[in-house]
């Protein structure tokens, strides 16, 4: 059994030398290569793909706080190193200035004073509503079926006739 030396020597320059381009040299020269130079990637590398980039969000104390820091600034160029350093464009801040005002604007509003009116509860009214007004139809309904059953047959006992066209002939 004989075993190389040279893997294992160049495998040691690989780990000590600083030098890149040596350290490349010393990998192909080792390696058997398909006739590709592209390099091979280390096992330990991290090559996982993020299959979809997500776009950040700002929670409602992260846009308070670089706002205050926004209206802290003074000098020129102050509020574009901010922007730089938050990672923020000058369009989010100013969207952000109209929420700030227009929330600010909403808690001055008179409220409305009294109980919050229940979405279940209104429905549950007027459903009950329309039930009284259905039962009142019928109710007025079998009263107008028992007047014209009443009248039909105070018209057969009486013997008038309900057509005209046998009394003329």
């Amino acid at each position: 059994m004989t075993t190389t030396t040279q893997p294992t020597a160049s495998m040691h320059i690989l780990k000590t030398s600083a030098d890149p381009l040596v350290s490349e040299g010393a990998r192909r020269a080792t390696e058997e290569t398909s006739g590709s130079a592209a390099p091979t990637a280390q096992p330990g590398a991290n090559t996982e793909v993020v299959p979809r980039a997500r776009r950040r969000q700002f929670s409602n104390a992260d846009k308070r706080r670089i706002l205050d820091a926004a209206d802290r600034c003074t000098q020129p160029g102050e509020i574009g190193a901010l922007l730089r350093r938050e990672g923020v464009y000058s369009s989010s801040l100013s969207t952000w200035r109209r929420q700030r005002e227009a929330a600010e604007l909403a808690a001055l509003a008179p409220q409305k004073r009294g109980p919050k009116p229940d979405p279940a509860a209104a429905e549950a009214r007027q459903i009950a509503q329309l039930m009284r007004e259905n039962e009142r139809l019928k109710s007025q309904l079998d009263k107008a079926h028992l007047i014209i059953e009443v009248q039909k047959k105070v018209a057969a006992l009486l013997g008038s006739p309900i057509d005209d066209t046998h009394d003329k002939s």
